[in-house]
């Protein structure tokens, strides 16, 4: 059967990278699409090779990215190609999603513009600009002079899918080395064009020191590259507003040049004359320029005058500067007013019965505070609760919650004056810790990852971090919570300081013990589970090495496999977008729900009968139900090696580990995510990690605290043989 789709891995092993393409596409193998690799050299011929289900056509060292594409090509059978190169990747899942996509196309379509994230040796998975493009045209195909703004996308081959005749059509635009000039050409000679609002390539950005550097003349082909795409759309007919969308896109480019790029002074004069002959030369009839500064810089280069250029840049610099400068005095200025008005509030007496709750940097009513607070309320009502809460986020609080704002005047009243202050992570550098106020750090996890003072060996995990400031935060606190042995050991090594550990328990986790039936049928009802359905909640945790979120699971194969009475809780962020992706069915038979947003967390732990995740801290928060949990850890030891673990979870995990998808359905279509040694590898981690959660937490925390009793009168941890949890699922019905 013919595929759909052929995905053409081309080029040489730059950097070593080709094997890590390679490695992503085998592992989401599908009859929807095939890998072709056209590679160029030795290195690269030899990771293609014996690689299943992957054709590999051989190229000599010399082979340029055209002639690679071309060798590629010809071997191809997909109806539709996609050009990935070598060092690049395609994330989880989109071969499929572009596949399925490019077969609903009608006859007339040539290219289907995708989205893709940016990775550097620093970040991964930065966003594209292109996503907000491709949203607006939506499921509409037109032709370029009905969307131009498609001209705007990131000029890369690669976030292009072509039809395969197409290609072959107009091979001698397309199979050029230029990749720029070949992707806005694919959109010039296309007949109609798609968009998918779906990020379907990874585009890794090489460090500039480490690529060989040409003659600064070079710069010159930008130039002639904009010249020739001018004179391409006027061979084509593409209309005035490609015309004008083109001749844009090169002022900005030859712009950019001038002022960014370090050359010569001769070749940036000449080059800036170059721009300004073309500027002239390719000027559409009408055509209007920006206003503001972008104006001002387009006019000079139209008059060809580099030394008033280079004057207006220097003096906007000195301007840029000066309005920084003043930014600057006026920041100072608002600070010493916000600090004289602190100061004056600090030698008033603490407010004994005032107390000031956070939690996840001023998010709102959440985690170990909330549970703390609704404590209190019932405990020790003489205490006065207010929540520290981002402007973003208080419509979202509960009616009636007494709330301050960050940096307004009385956040900085209630700071200084209340008793208490309780956050699970930290209150800014600038609150003082006054003699008789308790601060309680209540943490939101378990470590698993390295913690504190722990990461100053793992960059990925430390960067940005202050430690000084840090341990300055931390000899504020005066009692650290703790839900087990393991994190009190940790929290003690990783932040070091004269605090007193309160071993009682998370608060957050009471409900586990404290939820009904009825409870986790309501909460299931509001997530559209329906009775006698499995709802399994997928719920992985962020990189520190990825700047944005990477999908690591085909969530709509695996809902394929799991079958129509099983409901995926999706908590990520990174839900396919546009009504063409294959979720979107899933999604409106409720087969899959985005979760991404829902709170509290600890809902969506009660309403699921199982949990998947990797090495988020929300493992140990759902042992206290004693239900199953799979551990998916494709990308363990890069995780550990770059983030920093305490133990080794793949030997001590609550559950089965699955390091791959298929391994992960394997799992679940064959019942053993719920077999013996399921429930063993279980009961060795819950005795480690659910050590105090015995359901009344909050209660010892706001005695000790809140009440001042003491330790020994505290109500004991229950062991956990004597501990029921909440009903599962099953048992609700």
């Amino acid at each position: 059967m013919q595929p759909r789709l052929s995905v053409i891995v081309h080029g040489r092993n730059v950097q070593g990278r080709i094997g890590a393409c390679l490695d992503a596409l085998t592992a989401q193998a599908s009859e929807a699409f095939e890998v072709v690799v056209a590679a160029v050299g030795a290195s690269a011929q030899e990771v293609a090779a014996g690689r299943p289900g992957v054709t590999v056509v051989p190229l000599p060292e010399g082979a340029d990215d055209g002639a690679a594409r071309v060798a590629g090509a010809e071997r191809a059978a997909g109806r539709w190609l996609h050009f990935v190169h070598s060092k690049d990747t395609v994330p989880t899942g989109a071969p499929r999603t572009v596949a399925d996509r490019t077969a609903e196309l009608p006859d007339g379509v040539d290219v289907l513009v995708v989205d893709h994230v940016r990775s550097t040796w620093r970040h991964q998975g930065m966003p594209s600009p292109d996503g907000r493009i491709l949203a607006r045209q939506g499921r509409r195909d037109l032709p370029l002079a009905d969307t131009p703004d498609l001209l705007k996308v990131t000029p890369l081959l690669g976030n292009r899918v072509l039809r395969a005749g197409f290609w072959r059509a107009h091979r001698a635009d397309l199979a050029v080395s230029d990749e720029r000039f070949a992707a806005h050409a694919a959109l010039l000679d296309a007949e109609r064009v798609a968009a998918l609002d779906h990020i379907a390539l990874n585009v890794t950005e090489l460090r500039a020191q480490s690529l060989p550097t040409g003659p600064p003349e070079r710069r010159y082909e930008v130039i002639d590259r904009h010249e020739a795409l001018l004179a391409l759309a006027m061979d084509r007919g593409a209309g005035p507003a490609p015309l004008a969308a083109l001749y844009d896109i090169m002022l900005g480019d030859c712009l950019r040049v001038v002022a960014r790029e370090r050359l010569p002074d001769p070749v940036r004069r000449e080059f800036f004359h170059r721009a300004a002959r073309a500027a002239v030369a390719w000027r559409p009839e009408g055509h209007q320029h920006p206003g503001g500064l972008e104006g001002v810089r387009r006019r000079l280069l139209e008059e060809d005058a580099y030394t008033k250029y280079r004057t207006f840049q220097t003096l906007n610099r000195r301007r840029r500067e000066a309005r920084a400068a003043l930014a600057s005095r006026k920041h100072k200025v608002g600070l010493k007013v916000r600090d004289l008005r602190y100061r004056r509030e600090l030698d008033r007496p603490v407010d004994p019965d005032l107390a000031v709750f956070t939690a996840y940097w001023d998010r709102g009513v959440a985690c170990n505070p909330a549970a703390i607070a609704a404590k209190a309320a019932e405990l020790a009502p003489h205490i006065r609760p207010v929540w520290v809460v981002s402007a973003a986020n208080v419509p979202l609080l509960p009616p009636g919650a007494d709330h301050v704002v960050p940096g307004t005047r009385r956040y900085w009243e209630v700071l200084a004056r209340a008793k208490y202050l309780v956050n699970n992570v930290n209150f800014p550098n600038a609150v003082v810790k006054r003699p008789d106020a308790v601060h309680v750090q209540t943490h939101h996890g378990t470590p698993l990852k390295r913690m504190g003072l722990d990461q100053l060996d793992y960059p990925a995990a430390a960067k940005g971090l202050n430690f000084h400031s840090l341990l300055e935060r931390v000899d504020k606190w005066d009692y650290s919570v703790s839900a087990n042995g393991h994190s009190t050991r940790m929290w003690e090594r990783a932040y070091p300081s004269r605090y007193t550990s309160l071993d009682h328990g998370y608060p957050r986790n009471d409900v586990f013990h404290s939820a009904t039936a009825a409870d986790i049928r309501a909460i299931r009802d509001r997530l559209g589970v329906a009775p006698g359905k499995r709802a399994v909640l997928y719920a992985p945790t962020h990189r520190d090495y990825e700047a944005a979120w990477t999908p690591r699971l085909d969530l709509a194969t695996l809902a394929d496999r799991l079958g129509e009475d099983t409901v995926l809780l999706v908590r990520g962020h990174y839900f396919y977008g546009g009504a063409a992706s294959p979720l979107a069915g899933l999604r409106r038979s409720g087969r899959v729900v985005d979760v991404s947003s829902y709170d509290p967390v600890e809902d969506l732990c009660l309403a699921a009968d199982a949990l998947i995740t990797d090495y988020s801290s929300i493992m140990f928060d759902y042992a206290n139900l004693d239900r199953p949990i799979v551990v998916y850890a494709d990308d363990w030891e890069t995780y550990a090696t770059t983030r920093g673990v305490y133990f080794d979870l793949m030997a001590e995990a609550p559950g089965h580990v699955a390091r791959t998808q298929d391994e992960l359905t394997e799992l679940f279509t064959s019942g053993a995510w719920r077999d013996d040694t399921s429930a063993g590898a279980r009961e060795v981690f819950r005795r480690r990690f659910c050590e105090y959660d015995d359901g009344r937490a909050a209660e010892r925390v706001v005695r000790r605290v809140f009440l001042g009793e003491s330790e020994a009168s505290l109500p004991p941890v229950t062991p956990l043989d004597q501990r029921t949890p909440a009903p599962t699922p099953e048992e609700a019905l």
